[in-house]
């Protein structure tokens, strides 16, 4: 690894920077914006038949990589080789509490607040075709939980963030290996995947996915938030107002990204948590809290009976491809560089407390946060049909939030708490992201800072660029982002069977035993 570096140009304070996956990632980035801003129509099209091909070829073998990766991970930490400790410290580097809660804000990310609304409404209105239920009906509540359960629950927590961290902290703190997509071939191509163009490639390919899936993100706040303080505060729904929210953003986390993840990183994530907690039990206390808690123990119960149907589900392709396929190839686009990060945060952490953190905890409370908001929604809809599901015509993300918080006791001030709690939370998926796109350019744990910066404006800019052409822009890049999964999800498939052996290796250097 020493001889490779010696042959990088040397740039920001002696790092080296890798500079084919930086001109790959950015060139091919620069690309599609050029593109957008030609013929918009012309990339939609061209997008929108790649997503086709992709989620036709490779939409069968997604279905299977993500049960696997959870139930080999869940293996491995109900197993004597859970309690081995990772990284190369005894202590873990952060509290308990501070480390989860960066893990739930950045993995949660902004599909939190709006998905979080929109999609449990949308499974109510039209059933999932596997449960044969009329739509808008009581029936209707529990299969339209269960299955925003499935896309947002273990299975999408699973994939980004448990054999693969398993694989990144052994290969980096124990071998010494770069904190690098291309580390995870090592097992299977060996030095051949650390140097030359094969590494650039597969690093160019998972910066991709996470610029695409982040992008995204940040210009749909601009349009949300923008639609917002239109709807409370009467403020112009203008580019304007879009461009000024997403320079707001570009600041929060580009400043929260220089300070480190000990200090911006953290604080914005405790602070987000403790805000969704705040909202959590309000909505509890003054919301339909009877109707919240039977829904989530009836749903969560439905979603573990129909698990395996639902994960395996292919009847009907046409919906399959517009739920579960594309958000599986969401969460496997973000897959590698997520793994990164929580090896980053998790140093001195037991397999047992990752695995079980990032598939079993994480996504418990992700489902009972999605029951108190889309449940909420729900069950307006049902006692006052029209009042939810028309603002949410067409999909309407930000309506139906509003829509939602404003039928809540002081519903204007929830409302603003939901628009500062959406910004926050794609301001930490925008914040580590960016220290994990520096990371994937220099390969040290502590990148500099002046790349951190570059990566976090570059994002935003492209994001306010995409956001001057239309919707449009932003959601060819959602749906490229699944594209860009494709290759992403053959890197991930060797920890199937390299993060197991990974864990019996060191289960026996450490000497653990069965307890």
């Amino acid at each position: 690894m020493e001889k490779s570096q010696a042959h990088r140009p040397e740039i920001f304070s002696s790092v080296a920077i890798d500079w084919k996956t930086f001109t790959l990632s950015g060139g091919f980035l620069l690309l599609f914006v050029v593109v957008a801003l030609f013929d918009i129509e012309l990339l939609s099209a061209k997008v929108n038949e790649a997503f086709s091909f992709t989620a036709r070829l490779f939409g069968p073998y997604w279905q299977v990589l993500l049960p696997a990766t959870f139930f080999l991970g869940l293996l491995i930490a109900v197993s004597p080789a859970g309690r081995v400790r990772m990284g190369n410290i005894k202590v873990a580097e952060l509290a308990t509490y501070k480390w989860f809660s960066i893990i739930m804000c950045t993995l949660l990310a902004g599909g939190g607040v709006f998905f979080a609304a929109a999609e449990p409404l949308s499974h109510f209105i039209s059933p999932a075709p596997l449960f044969e239920v009329e739509g808008s009906s009581e029936a209707a509540v529990q299969p339209a939980l269960a299955q925003s359960f499935l896309h947002w629950g273990f299975l999408a927590w699973a994939i980004l963030g448990s054999l693969t961290t398993i694989v990144f902290m052994h290969l980096h703190y124990d071998l010494g290996l770069p904190l690098k997509p291309r580390t995870l071939l090592f097992p299977v191509f060996g030095e051949r995947a650390l140097h030359g163009w094969l590494g650039s490639i597969v690093d160019a390919a998972c910066v991709l996915a996470v610029v695409a899936g982040t992008v995204g993100p940040i210009g749909f706040l601009g349009l949300q938030v923008s639609y917002g303080l239109s709807v409370l505060f009467g403020i112009e729904n203008s580019y304007l107002t879009q461009s000024l929210i997403i320079i707001g953003l570009i600041g929060i986390y580009t400043i929260s990204t220089v300070s480190g993840i000990q200090r911006g990183i953290q604080m914005l994530s405790t602070f987000n948590v403790f805000l969704a907690l705040f909202l959590m039990a309000y909505m509890m206390i003054v919301g339909p809290s009877s109707f919240i808690f039977q829904s989530y123990i009836h749903s969560a119960a439905l979603h573990l009976e129909k698990f395996i149907p639902m994960a395996a589900f292919r009847a009907d392709k046409i919906w399959l491809d517009s739920w579960t396929v594309f958000f599986w190839g969401w969460f496997l686009g973000y897959g590698p560089l997520m793994a990164m990060f929580i090896a980053r945060i998790s140093n001195g952490r037991s397999i047992r407390q990752i695995v079980l953190a990032v598939s079993i905890a994480a996504p418990i409370i992700t489902t009972f946060w999605y029951t108190i908001v889309g449940g909420t929604g729900i069950f307006f809809e049902l006692t006052d049909p029209g009042s939810i599901s028309v603002p949410f015509t067409g999909f309407n993300m930000p309506a139906a939030l509003l829509a939602i918080t404003q039928n809540l006791p002081l519903g204007f001030l929830v409302s603003i708490l939901f628009l500062v709690l959406t910004t926050i939370f794609v301001a930490t998926t925008g914040d580590s992201m960016t220290y994990t796109i520096s990371m994937v350019m220099t390969g040290t744990d502590d990148p500099p800072s002046l790349l951190r910066i570059f990566w976090g404006v570059m994002m935003g800019v492209v994001a306010m660029i995409l956001v001057s052409i239309g919707s449009g822009g932003i959601s060819a890049l959602q749906y490229f982002i699944v594209v860009t999964a494709a290759p992403v999800s053959l890197i991930l498939l060797p920890s199937l069977w390299v993060a197991p052996a990974i864990a019996l290796k060191l289960a026996k250097g450490q000497s653990v035993t069965a307890e």
